[in-house]
């Protein structure tokens, strides 16, 4: 039995940091430090843009600051584009959260949708 306690004590000691982080909602400012880490980011989106002559043919939903000073990015691209119902419409001006890895693409923090569960708009 000590043996089964000392399993779960050491468990909860490592994944708790874990848990607590993922639970963690991020402002998008806050988000340039967290770069590689799974995390959920919310803001309000200030601008948006469907791309679609680029390649991967993205929609930038650019949160509480407009491009070409966007603070952080959620980008989805073409091939799940479908999934969102015309997300650059549906989210301007929305209060909205995403929940991926935070990756950095020339130095703005973004986070990649491809499933409309990691988004949530904020009432």
């Amino acid at each position: 039995m000590r043996k089964f306690s000392a399993t779960i004590v050491a468990f909860l000691i490592f994944t708790a940091p874990v848990l607590a982080a993922q639970g963690q909602k991020l402002t998008p400012a806050e988000a340039k430090d967290r770069v590689s880490e799974r995390a959920t980011v919310c803001g309000n989106v200030a601008s948006t843009h469907y791309a679609s002559s680029t390649r991967g043919s993205p929609t930038f939903l650019n949160l509480d600051a407009p491009y070409p000073h966007e603070i952080f990015a959620i980008v989805i691209w073409g091939g799940d584009r479908a999934k969102f119902d015309n997300p650059e419409v549906k989210y301007r001006g929305a209060n909205l959260c995403a929940t991926g890895t935070i990756t950095s693409y020339r130095g703005v923090p973004e986070i990649a949708a491809h499933d409309p569960s990691q988004l949530e708009v904020e009432k």
